[in-house]
């Protein structure tokens, strides 16, 4: 069975591509993105444990 690790974090609006390709460099998966309250975007990433 595949355990996963989760990571939450910040994406900040002026370089969201710039974060997201060195989520993906480090082996996660973008699951999911939304808007905070302040207008903002939170990144949910997965990727499988070692």
């Amino acid at each position: 069975m595949t355990k996963w690790e989760y990571q939450v974090a910040p994406i900040p609006l002026h370089n969201e591509t710039m974060m997201l390709n060195n989520f993906g460099d480090m082996g996660f998966e973008l699951v999911h993105i939304e808007k905070n309250e302040q207008g903002g975007l939170i990144a949910f990433l997965k990727k499988p444990k070692d």
